[in-house]
């Protein structure tokens, strides 16, 4: 696979890449969870069954969002201490989890619709949007959708600079690397998204989670990042955008706030792209933070 560049930003934005040494100890495994309150399923606007789960009460709901070839599991660390204050809902997008796989054409700006159906299903008329890795664009989209209903989006290692473009070479390199072996393509990507001194249970958990994931859809949803453009669809967005992101690759704070100048981020150290498994408290602490400030 072609080297980390101006492709690999891109990639970083939408579904991560890391190399540096990494000094946490706080890890979890995957087979902890919160228990799941309530689950029901729901037709996105192409009529895919959008999965999700809601968890605690409250007016204001915080949907967390998953990355790339990930789901709504991974975010388990997470709904307990957030059900306290928030009634929180975890979104299966399509093609992911216990979602529908039925979709023609797999694009960012669906996974908005996906997000607005559950929304509209569970009549949320006040919201922040969560969204990991690929699932702040996809926040984004729905934010874009859904206008004065959504107070907030927070993106957790993700949207680090939007205005970065993919060289089209190296891009179909990689792609061809998808569709020739995707498992060991895969493999090698994820492990790349942690860094050198993650519990390598939980690393080898995570690969084999992501890369068991349907090589179609997942190889089709990364043909799409090439095209895609992350600074036009956050120019539309008009309420607040926060990023909570590692320090293993940097954030372009100036530059986004050329696109939007209702963007901040804040930088954790010594964690890779899944903070949310590595370091779920410390996670935890910034989000409960940042969801009081958007939410008044």
């Amino acid at each position: 696979m072609p080297r980390c560049s101006a492709l690999l930003t891109l990639i970083v934005l939408l579904s991560g890449c890391r190399s540096t040494p990494e000094s946490t100890t706080e890890t979890i495994s995957l087979e902890q969870a919160s228990p799941l309150a309530r689950e029901g399923k729901t037709p996105s606007s192409d009529g895919v069954q959008i999965a999700y789960s809601v968890e605690g009460e409250g007016d204001l709901a915080v949907l967390l969002i998953h990355g790339w070839s990930c789901d709504r599991t991974y975010w388990r660390t997470q709904i307990e201490p957030l059900a306290a204050s928030y009634r929180v809902v975890t979104i299966d997008l399509a093609g992911h989890g216990d979602s529908g796989r039925d979709r023609l054409h797999w694009t960012l700006p669906a996974f908005g619709e996906d997000i607005r159906a559950v929304a509209d299903e569970l009549d949320i008329e006040r919201a922040i949007l969560v969204g990991h890795s690929m699932g702040a664009p996809a926040a984004l989209e729905a934010a874009a959708l859904m206008g004065d209903r959504i107070l907030g989006v927070v993106a957790v290692d993700a949207l680090h600079d939007v205005a970065a473009k993919a060289d089209p070479e190296q891009f179909q390199a990689i792609i061809e690397s998808y569709e020739t072996d995707f498992v060991g393509t895969c493999n090698q990507f994820v492990r790349s998204m942690f860094l050198d001194t993650a519990d390598p249970e939980l690393v080898e958990t995570t690969s084999q989670g992501m890369c068991g994931a349907p090589a179609d859809i997942a190889t089709a949803l990364m043909s799409q990042f090439g095209d895609y453009d992350q600074a036009a669809v956050m120019a539309k967005v008009k309420t607040s955008i926060r990023a909570i992101n590692s320090a293993a690759y940097p954030t372009n704070v100036v530059g986004n706030r050329e696109i939007s100048p209702n963007f901040e981020a804040e930088i954790i150290e010594g964690v890779g792209h899944f903070p949310m498994l590595v370091v779920p408290q410390e996670l935890n602490r910034r989000l409960l933070a940042t969801l009081a400030d958007l939410g008044g």
